[in-house]
């Protein structure tokens, strides 16, 4: 049996088929039909293999990212936060995309391959994992960083961060992620099951690195130099 089912997919089914399972035990008398169909969800999301999409000669493979994301497509989410910390210094910290798992708590791993491509790893629901390649498409050096997923990627994702500076040098980090969730508007259901609302996810987020940067646990060679930053050199290790 052939894989006609992505790894997103896979994982959407999982997730779904477990959370309609639970959901209709809890239920009296049991739903039956709600644990059938999260039963059917997760042999589907195991098997990674589909009926109707192999009667529909559907391909595993997504589209690419401008068109799974074009418009108004998929997921957008905005969030920002002031950090008390050069503008220079924090696009070094993020522009070195192996410090994301830092204080993204989905994220397990960010491989950087090549100087504007890099191998994303996250964690996914029911322990499982998602991989992805990303590419830097816009970059202005202090201000700006945007990235896509690369076409057929499992994950069609994009985002950006801005960053402006504030008072008392300061400064406003602008977040702007979009995705298109697995099976669709599926997935957001699915994150808001388990906990994961992508706004409270990255708000928390931007929590962990205002606390992570602000506490000076920066690596000296990110860092700009001390004196032009107004920073502490102790700050810094």
């Amino acid at each position: 049996m052939f894989q006609n089912v992505s790894d997103w997919e896979r994982v959407a089914s999982v997730a779904a088929g477990t959370a309609l399972m639970v959901m209709g035990a809890r239920q009296r008398p049991a739903n039956r039909m709600a644990t059938s169909a999260g039963a059917s969800l997760i042999a589907r999301g195991i098997a990674g293999y589909c009926p109707i999409n192999a009667m529909l000669g559907r391909p595993s493979d997504r589209v690419n990212t401008k068109q799974a994301l074009g418009g108004n497509r998929g997921v957008h989410v905005y969030e920002s936060i002031t950090i008390n910390r050069p503008a220079a210094e924090l696009f070094r910290f993020w522009r070195d995309f192996s410090n994301l798992p830092r204080f993204m708590e989905h994220l397990e791993d960010v491989r950087v391959t090549s100087p504007t491509r890099s191998v994303w790893t996250a964690r996914a629901p029911v322990g499982m994992r998602v991989k992805w390649e990303a590419d830097v498409i816009n970059e202005i050096d202090g201000e700006l960083i945007g990235w896509q997923s690369t076409e057929n990627a499992d994950v069609a994702t994009a985002g950006s961060v801005r960053f402006v500076p504030a008072d008392r040098d300061g400064t406003e980090i602008v977040v702007h992620l979009q995705y298109e969730p697995p099976a669709g508007k599926l997935g957001s259901l699915v994150a808001s099951v388990f906990g994961q609302e992508p706004s409270q996810q990255i708000r928390s987020d931007l929590r962990r690195l205002k606390t992570l940067l602000e506490a000076g646990d920066v690596p000296r060679h990110l860092a700009v130099n001390s004196r032009a930053a107004g920073a502490s050199p102790g700050l810094l290790t």
